[in-house]
């Protein structure tokens, strides 16, 4: 039997100790050199252009290299990108690479016209404040000396070249999550049916970094179980698992259960909990030096993008503007006809190809056509390539595995690679669906909405979405609306742009709907 030596004990645990701040630490020295890799990939484009400045030799931009370093990182920083807790599958991840590179680009630009080589003052001169301060700061840099085109092309290398880099780290963390490896120790605060729906995530997507110990409920006395009180959940006596996870203790015994735990971070999951008790349990949290979370009364409000107001001293919640601008709007339909229009030219082969095999394969049509619920509420047929024998398809729920019997064996390989999904780029050209959006729904599910769910309803929705490219793929569209809501709220070009891309990668990989 093997036995591991201290030191390599003490390492394991330092690590996971402190594996965000070297997690962190080593991002930082990769963007650093993916960005001087942007530098020479750039200027050896700019040599072999042989436009102005092509001759300059590579010294010359050393100077300039290590501006474009400082700034981009200071960037990178500035739009949160060394946020230990990311946003939905890192969706604002993308959108502030882009950001970043933008306005690295603006600053790199202004100083050099500012840090531009000022020499010494000459003898006696008068110099104010703003040339002194050139003087001080002087890098030695020549603007003139630089290819334009160089500059231009190093900040295009740097937002190509860090999309990547990022892609590839944030699967490296999600791997080594998935092993275990520097996830943080948390319990849930509360038992009730927001608890446990805060827990499913947890379970459906182990890649958070979040090693969940267990639930604690609240004291066994009539407040408690008022503050448990918001589904039909069992109380500390009558089970000892809820969604087969423990429950550790109750509130009076934080600190024995952090302790026993190495708990980290706190999520309190408990909206109807009296303020009084909440701010209790919140200080405690703090005295012993955890993190915590608090899911607020009216989260399914605040789910939705809104505004802070105040009257006079009382601050008020409101909906932030929701419609997207005309000329947002316009891009986006834009896109979609591009999109549309060559995919349907490149596919025209695969759409023969594939409407004979599912000919060949069973007796139907190829294409199915079913009625789903577009935006806002009007009715439209959707295309696709049949994938199910004729007798057993119509409204009744999706297939959720490869296994199912109303799956053809063509129409397996399909779903797979999400090809199927393929004729609707008709829809797209017809203005009923979007290359991205929510998923439209069937007219039975529709009609059985609330005001949340009715809010996925306000975007034209699309061949994909973040729902597709989720962890929740494979189970119902309508038991997991949070990534719809989070598209409506947030949709934007640049989002619909990184949704594609990490759709492609999904059906190269092969995690199509089943």
């Amino acid at each position: 039997m093997k036995h591991s030596s201290p030191q390599r004990t003490a390492l394991g645990n330092f690590v996971r100790r402190h594996f965000q701040a070297l997690a962190t630490g080593v991002q930082i020295a990769i963007d650093a050199v993916v960005v001087l890799a942007a530098c020479l990939l750039a200027f050896e484009v700019g040599q072999l252009s042989g436009g102005p400045g092509a001759a300059v030799p590579l010294v010359v931009y050393l100077p300039l290299w290590s501006l474009v370093v400082l700034a981009s990182l200071g960037c990178f920083a500035a739009f949160g990108m060394y946020r230990t807790v990311k946003s939905l599958l890192n969706i604002e991840e993308f959108a502030a690479i882009a950001k970043s590179t933008a306005t690295a680009f603006l600053v790199v630009v202004s100083l050099l016209v500012f840090l531009r080589s000022a020499g010494a003052p000459p003898p006696g001169a008068d110099a104010g404040l703003f040339e002194r301060l050139r003087y001080q700061l002087d890098l030695g840099l020549e603007p003139d000396s630089y290819s334009r085109l160089t500059i231009g092309l190093t900040f295009v290398a740097l937002f190509l070249l860090t999309s990547i880099s990022r892609f590839v780290s944030f699967k490296t963390i999600q791997n080594l999550y998935r092993r275990g490896i520097g996830n943080r120790n948390a319990i849930v605060v509360g038992t009730g049916e927001t608890a446990q729906w805060l827990t499913r995530k947890f379970l459906l997507i182990p890649t958070l970094g979040l090693r969940l110990r267990g639930f604690v409920t609240m004291e066994d006395d009539a407040a408690g179980r008022a503050a448990d009180a918001e589904g039909p959940v069992a109380g500390p006596v009558q089970a000892k698992r809820l969604e087969d996870v423990p429950i550790v203790g109750t509130v009076t015994e934080l600190e024995r259960i952090v302790a026993q735990h190495k708990v980290t971070e706190a999520f309190v999951a408990a909206p109807t909990m009296e303020e009084d008790r909440l701010m209790g349990i919140v200080e405690e949290l703090e005295k012993l030096g955890v993190t915590y979370r608090v899911v607020p009364r009216f989260y399914q409000l605040l789910s939705q993008k809104v505004r802070i107001e105040t009257l006079d001293s009382i601050p008020l919640i409101t909906r932030a503007e929701r419609r997207l601008s005309v000329p947002s709007a316009g891009a986006k339909r834009l896109l979609d006809l591009t999109l549309a229009l060559i995919g349907s030219l490149i596919l025209a082969p695969f759409f023969v190809v594939t409407a004979i095999l599912v000919k060949r394969d069973t007796p139907g049509p190829v294409f199915y056509r079913q009625v789903r619920i577009g935006k806002d509420g009007r009715p439209f047929e959707m295309l696709k390539f049949r994938t199910m024998y004729t007798h057993m398809s119509g409204d009744a729920v999706t297939p959720s595995n490869e296994a199912d019997p109303r799956i053809t064996p063509v129409g397996r390989l399909l779903r797979r690679y999400s090809l199927d999904e393929i004729p609707q780029l008709f829809n797209v050209l017809k203005g009923d669906m979007s290359m991205v959006g929510p998923r439209p729904e069937m007219p039975f599910i529709v009609e059985g909405y609330g005001p949340l769910e009715r809010e996925r309803l306000r975007a034209k929705p699309g061949i994909t979405g973040l729902w597709q490219i989720s962890y929740a793929r494979n189970e119902a569209i309508h038991e997991n609306l949070d990534y719809d809501i989070y598209y409506v709220e947030n949709r934007s070009l640049l989002l619909d742009c990184v949704i594609l891309f990490l759709t492609m990668f999904a059906i190269v990989k092969g995690t199509g709907a089943h």
